[in-house]
């Protein structure tokens, strides 16, 4: 969503960098052109302003003035003051000391309110609550059924005792929820109430009356992000007819321009809660202003990378692998496939590149990324025999032939799968000797002095980041966690592409451009 501005913001710091000092003109110039970039992504006015004011008072203080390098002061001071507007540290849920804890949503009607419900229903079973979904939005044709669906997806119950479309008295089903999740032992109530396709007083007193028939511990407004200004107008609308508490995003996975995001919270003075990415129920989670601002600048998203990754991989699957590593045994393809599966867990490749810090200068070739590569690779592998996966030298050119039927691939393309899985052992076993474990690269390594140098002035023993690879890009953060060896997204796309052609993404270019901007520093 935020790309365009993103981009903008990126063009600016450019200019400011190699910068030894910067005056008041330098200063003036850069502000004008950030006040453009916010007005242009949709930002609310008195929001940019402020925003404006806050930059140039504290560009023009000691904090840049003595910095050894302006540049990176002034994109911390943006990076500092996105936050801000954000919200600051980002807001909880608030609990009720005596269950049930009542979530009441508002919003327009396709903000997405019954879709979130589901995706908020599910995110809080995951935690260990006991969610009931109140049909309570009477008035769409088909809510009541749309949330009956989406809980059913959601694995949560759903009350719903009026058919909807018209029929039934949304107060009494809202306030009778509540006795029916005591009764039920639910601990929380998440009440999706109707909405218009604008501001009205009827829809407003309809609101008011459930807010105090079912006395809510949290009113969240669900806000269309795509929207722009309007979408605050409402918010605020919201605020004083209602009553919100709290700001859900929705459809932050949009082109729009994102504006409604950076102004809600400054505007309405109510923090974001949460924020929705996508159309499937796991697109949801915690808003994190840092988190947001570090995206809009391409500082990437390290934190909501991990996160998602130790959801991804479980326990088991961790142990296994460990184990394999110290007790120096093979990477098979059963692992590699293992390890394959869990990062489709993760989302689309593509997203998860994206988070990486630097990859903002790969928007392009990013957005040609294909899932469907790495499914046909689930089908090569899936078409062996367990026997063949534990060891694929016995591949030869009729069981090569086999699998490639099976998969509905060609030969060609389980050749290349096979040499880039070669690759994947190779480096797997270079990062067992790297950490002194038994069966690695150092022990081999170490039996000749010659060998050893050779080793090294070649750089064998480092891990690849290009065709042969995998992993993530060399000089990511420590303790992240890797992509399955051989995931390389270069790596998948060598010659002879076949069904795996994949843009070229050149990995060391990106990693000599941080080098220089270190260097700058």
């Amino acid at each position: 969503m935020f790309d365009t501005l993103s981009d903008r913001l990126s063009g600016i710091f450019t200019k400011l960098r190699g910068k030894g000092k910067l005056t008041d003109a330098d200063i003036d110039a850069t502000a004008r052109e950030i006040r453009l970039a916010l007005l242009e992504a949709d930002v609310a006015l008195p929001v940019v302003k402020a925003f404006i004011f806050n930059l140039k008072e504290r560009a023009r203080g000691a904090e840049v003035s003595q910095a050894l390098n302006p540049a990176q002061q002034i994109i911390k001071i943006v990076h500092e003051e996105l936050i801000n507007v954000l919200g600051g540290e980002g807001r909880r849920l608030q609990f009720a000391k005596t269950a049930p804890t009542v979530i009441m949503l508002a919003g327009l009607q396709g903000a997405g309110k019954t879709t979130l419900a589901g995706k908020l229903s599910k995110w809080l079973k995951a935690q260990g609550h006991q969610p009931l979904l109140v049909a309570a939005d009477l008035q769409r044709p088909n809510a009541v059924n749309q949330l009956q669906v989406v809980g059913g997806r959601a694995g949560v119950d759903v009350y719903a005792p009026e058919p909807g479309s018209g029929i039934g008295d949304p107060v009494k089903v809202a306030k009778d929820s509540i006795d029916v999740a005591k009764r039920t032992a639910k601990d929380i109530v998440i009440v999706d109430t109707a909405g218009r396709l604008g501001i009205d007083e009827e829809m407003m007193k309809q609101a008011r009356d459930i807010r105090d028939a079912v006395d809510p511990d949290e009113v969240l407004f669900v806000i269309d992000a795509m929207v722009g200004q309007d979408a605050v107008q409402t918010a605020e609308a919201f605020r004083d007819g209602v009553g919100i508490t709290g700001v859900v995003l929705s459809k932050l996975d949009g082109d729009a321009r994102g504006g409604a995001a950076l102004s809600v919270r400054h505007v309405t003075g109510e923090p974001i809660l949460f924020a929705s990415t996508g159309e499937k129920l796991e697109d949801f989670d915690l808003f994190h202003p840092d988190r947001m601002a570090s995206r809009i600048l391409g500082m990437g998203d390290v934190l909501t990378l991990i996160e998602q990754a130790e959801q991804a991989f479980d326990e088991d699957q961790k142990e296994k692998m460990t184990g394999k590593l110290l007790a120096g045994e093979t990477f098979t393809l059963e692992d590699f496939l293992d390890q394959l599966i869990a990062v489709r867990r993760m989302g689309p490749i593509a997203n998860i590149l994206g988070m990486m810090p630097g990859m903002g200068q790969m928007k392009d070739q990013l957005a040609e990324l294909d899932d469907s590569h790495f499914d046909k690779v689930t089908a090569i592998i899936r078409s062996m025999t367990p026997g063949e996966r534990s060891n694929p030298k016995i591949l030869n050119g009729s069981r090569r032939a086999r699998i490639a039927n099976g998969s509905g691939v060609t030969v060609m393309d389980v050749n290349q799968l096979l040499n880039r899985f070669a690759d994947a052992q190779k480096m797997m076993k270079q990062m067992s000797g790297m950490m002194g474990l038994p069966g690695g690269g150092r022990r081999k390594a170490t039996k000749s002095p010659k060998n050893k140098r050779k080793g090294t002035k070649g750089g064998n023993n480092r891990p690849r980041t290009g065709g042969g690879g995998g992993g993530l890009p060399a000089g990511f953060p420590g303790g992240m966690p890797q992509l399955p060896p051989g995931l390389d997204p270069n790596a998948l796309g060598g010659a002879g592409g076949g069904g795996f052609n994949l843009p070229n993404l050149d990995f060391n270019k990106l990693m000599k451009q941080q080098k220089d901007d270190k260097d700058k520093r």
